[in-house]
């Protein structure tokens, strides 16, 4: 994709082209929306179907809660919104929203009893203010018993806000951490000082606030081995992607390139070893301190395709006794989603294999992660979001543990973990720009082209798309072509440029 130093005609170019390949799709993709709704029809999914005639009544064994999903624009609230719709229980969507359109895929979805449009906590104060009034009217309305928080980047602290206010106020549950937790875990700078504190490995990380301290630290390694990579703590979308092995060749080299960061005490940064090697993500549902379900699996900088790492392998088990330990030291208040990014040093990968590895945790995300769609088929994940509705076990530390510390039950992994992708971003990058680049001056050869398209017809054939079910095929219709367009012609009236899109999390990356 294009760059801030491309020029407006190519972005235009961009989106157009997007636009107008949705609108080519348009036919067939109704057509195998009807065909679904017809095939539905006929052959009725029987295992949701029963769970729902069976458990759509109160019963001396199941009495249905209200659920209160946020964020089912994204896979990852829409996933968790059909899991509990599946499990017979009545859930409540929200989401930002436009005024003068729905645009969010989980608005129509068939798991949804009520869908309510959210206020975005923008403008300071008052902002965060009316995002959590909004809030709090949609769960005294519908009497809600859980609030399950997916929120974005961009509201991870205000639903923190929000969990603190809601919880003291209404019986009402929340799956969100609060607002001390959210940001010790979600700022780069203190995630690894609290991680480092609990005696865990953590990657060399220096906290910078001024031009010279960084060229301090890299005039000392300079012509070492050891390199480093400047993050910004917080969201800019113009510098996440930018993976700078420092220090450069040269002396000033490394000058040039810190001297274009905008650094200072208000927008610190921190300065990373950087671990080569494979990366790696978790999701962990924690209620009261516990690891309720975990799943691990391969990552990337830009993630869109979901394998479980097997639940018994040496590199889940790390992964799962780092979030544990997290987890049980933040206390039987600590309940929401956790998730982590982690490095392995490519040299200790064949340790891994011996049950010897060592993790650098790089990051952490203090909401849902897309990876809780690997949980799709797992029924059992439904119910432990209902353990937070029961009264804590009275065991050690407030947690029900067994041996050595243990924790008595271990945690849920997904079921039938699939192979998850989305067709839309694997359409444009494994077949439609492979083909354009052949074109090109030094495009790829042809052998390499047909890899990539036969990579996109395993995935169409032998995976999972993480919107379509077959149940419930209307959020991946508008998806592509109501959300995704509606932006692109925004970004184009606007003159809104972006490098990158993230379809799951209808992310746009702006540059």
């Amino acid at each position: 994709m294009l760059d801030a130093n491309s020029s407006w005609l190519a972005h235009s170019a961009q989106n157009i082209g997007l636009i107008f390949l949705s609108l080519f799709l348009l036919p067939l993709d109704t057509s195998l929306l009807c065909l679904t709704y017809c095939l539905r029809f006929f052959f009725t999914s029987q295992a949701t179907a029963h769970r729902r005639n069976v458990r759509g009544t109160h019963t001396p064994y199941f009495a249905p809660r209200t659920v209160l999903v946020t964020g089912v624009g994204m896979t990852k609230g829409l996933a968790l919104a059909r899991l509990f719709y599946a499990a017979g229980h009545n859930v409540i969507g929200a989401d930002f929203e436009p005024t003068f359109a729905p645009t969010a895929c989980g608005h129509f979805s068939k798991s949804l009893k009520n869908f309510y449009k959210l206020a975005k906590p923008v403008g300071g104060r008052e902002g965060t203010a009316r995002y959590m009034q909004c809030l709090l009217h949609i769960i005294r309305q519908e009497k809600v018993d859980i609030w399950v928080s997916c929120s974005g980047v961009a509201s991870a602290v205000e639903d923190g806000e929000a969990k603190e206010m809601i919880e003291l106020v209404t019986p009402c549950k929340a799956v969100q951490f609060n607002v001390a937790d959210t940001k010790r875990l979600h700022e780069k700078h203190s995630f690894i000082e609290y991680t480092n504190s609990l005696g865990l490995t953590i990657p060399k990380t220096h906290t910078i606030t001024l031009h010279e301290s960084a060229l301090r630290i890299l005039e000392s390694v300079q012509g070492g081995k050891e390199k480093y990579i400047m993050k910004y703590i917080g969201t800019d979308d113009a510098v996440r992607g930018d993976m700078t092995m420092l220090p450069r060749p040269t002396a000033l080299e490394t000058s040039q390139h810190i001297s274009r960061l905008s650094i200072s005490e208000e927008r610190p940064w921190i300065l990373q070893q950087y671990i080569k090697g494979p990366e790696y993500c978790t999701h962990a549902l924690v209620i009261r301190g516990e690891v309720k379900a975990f799943v691990a699996c391969p990552s990337a900088e830009l993630l869109m395709h979901y394998e479980a790492l097997p639940p018994d392998s040496a590199l889940s088990r790390a992964m799962l006794e780092f979030t544990q330990t997290h987890a049980a030291a933040s206390g039987d208040d600590f309940t929401g989603h956790l998730s982590f990014d982690f490095l392995v040093d490519e040299n200790e990968i064949g340790n891994a294999e011996k049950n010897r590895v060592t993790l650098y945790p790089i990051e952490c995300n203090p909401r849902a992660h897309t990876a809780v769609a690997l949980f799709s088929n797992t029924p059992e994940m439904a119910a432990a979001y209902m353990t937070l509705l029961e009264p804590p076990h009275q065991g050690f530390n407030g947690r029900d543990h067994g041996a050595n510390g243990v924790p008595a039950v271990p945690p849920i992994y997904p079921r039938r973990p699939s192979k998850y992708y989305w067709i839309g971003h694997d359409l444009v990058t494994c077949a439609i720009l492979p083909l354009l680049a052949v074109f090109s001056a030094s495009g790829p050869r042809i052998e390499e082209v047909l890899e990539s398209f036969l990579k996109f017809l395993e995935h169409v054939v032998f995976w999972k798309d993480g919107t379509y079910e077959f149940w419930d095929p209307l959020p991946w219709w508008w998806l592509y072509h109501v959300y995704w367009p509606s932006q692109l012609l925004l970004a184009l009236l606007t003159g809104k440029r972006w490098s990158r899109i993230n379809v799951s999390t209808t992310k746009m990356f702006e540059c």
